[in-house]
């Protein structure tokens, strides 16, 4: 699986809403799933991110799209970042020779 943190913001809309964001929240959890992945953590912030996650892909691909998923609901706007455990940095550091 990919992992990555998913940084969030409320839209207008979303903050307007802001009452459901735990059903919202259970909503994205569904939807991760029904498109292959996991949401393993979400956690809500203070500071410059409202929302902040953790997913699990089988790829790239389905990370992306559950991105453009998420995006298409106006409630959130999102900036993902690709996130490499010890032992995948292990890997990455082990091609430098």
């Amino acid at each position: 699986m990919v992992r990555h943190v998913v940084l969030i913001n409320w839209t207008d809309q979303g903050i307007r809403s802001v009452g459901e964001t735990t059903q919202r929240a259970e909503q994205v959890r569904q939807l991760i799933e029904q498109m292959g992945g996991r949401l393993a953590h979400v956690f809500w912030t203070q500071g410059r991110y409202d929302l902040v996650g953790v997913i699990e892909a089988p790829d790239a691909e389905t990370a992306a799209a559950i991105g453009l998923r998420l995006g298409m609901t106006g409630a959130t706007r999102t900036e993902t970042l690709r996130a490499f455990d010890a032992e995948e940095m292990g890997r990455i550091l082990a091609k430098l020779g």
